[in-house]
């Protein structure tokens, strides 16, 4: 004999799997946002001269050309870990050298080429860029972007 599903049963599963999708969702999303708020910056890190470096970065709207993290435009290189591909992650003054570097001798003037416009940023706005690069570059992207682009 065959059983026929009553609408009532029906309304059960609907109602009952619902409610533990729901409850998936919700244990997920707590779990994300503990593990970004405990384990993917050091706040201690966080200080003045990188929070007006991000204020640099918003300035001047530089994700409209380059990606952070893998967000933003892809139009120019990924700045995340910008600092480790150069290979002064763990030194400021030569990260701040490097970057004040490569800024001063944007545009190259090479015709054809994608060029980043010179803002003519201080000292001061270069060094806190620097330190916002260095400070993005701690962040745990559990390896992304990957670093073999040069």
């Amino acid at each position: 004999m065959r059983e026929v599903m009553t609408k009532s049963m029906a309304r059960n599963i609907f109602y009952g799997g619902s409610l533990f999708f729901i409850l998936i969702f919700v244990g997920l999303s707590v779990h994300s946002h503990l593990y970004i708020v405990n384990h993917s910056t050091d706040k201690n890190t966080l200080t003045e001269s990188v929070a007006a470096g991000k204020r640099v970065w918003e300035k001047h709207a530089c994700i409209n050309c380059h990606t952070i993290l893998g967000e933003g435009a892809y139009f120019a290189p990924e700045v995340g870990n910008v600092m480790t591909r150069w290979g002064v992650l763990d030194d400021p003054e030569a990260a701040f050298e490097t970057l004040k570097g490569w800024m001063e001798a944007m545009p190259t003037g090479i015709e054809g080429r994608r060029q980043m416009p010179n803002f003519n940023l201080t000292e001061e706005e270069i060094r806190d860029l620097s330190n916002f690069l260095i400070w993005t570059d701690h962040i745990d992207a559990q390896g992304w972007p990957p670093n073999d682009a040069g």
